[in-house]
């Protein structure tokens, strides 16, 4: 099951969007969220909580493709977000996201007794490229009691 599957099956918030897990890698994630009607703003385009939770997804996806083999050890948790929406955002979007420490950095951490925050970093732009939002959520890596 790929990583995409595995949260579309147990996050009910992306299946209800129907978000696209196009790649996920521990370098990257790339989904994206089609146009749908039942998500628009008052203007049409997507609602700013779909595209919160649009790239909220994006970010947890490549924790798992960084961490997944820390699983046994510590849950990922989010932390704290923070969203800045740019230009208005119309059509499907794809938030990317990579993260803003090294894997080993964060493993280090964990290894060393403390439970580490790492940011990644998300952008969400719409079909034309343009950038109509930017993403910080800020993870943790729970160690298990």
């Amino acid at each position: 099951m790929s990583i995409g599957e595995m949260l579309a099956a147990t996050v009910p918030m992306a299946r209800t969007l129907n978000l696209d897990f196009q790649e996920t890698t521990p370098e990257k994630a790339v989904v994206s969220l089609p146009d749908q009607d039942a998500y628009h703003n008052h203007v049409g385009g997507p609602h700013a909580g779909a595209m919160f939770t649009l790239g909220e997804s994006a970010s947890g996806a490549i924790v798992l493709a960084a961490f997944g083999d820390q699983l046994t050890r510590a849950v990922p948790l989010a932390v704290r977000a923070e969203i800045a929406y740019k230009k208005l955002a119309m059509g499907a979007v794809t938030a990317t996201a990579t993260l803003g420490r090294t894997a080993a950095e964060v493993v280090a951490e964990l290894d060393a007794g403390q439970r580490p925050e790492f940011p990644v970093a998300v952008e969400i732009r719409r079909a034309d490229g343009a950038v109509t939002s930017e993403m910080t959520v800020v993870w943790t890596l729970r160690p298990n009691s």
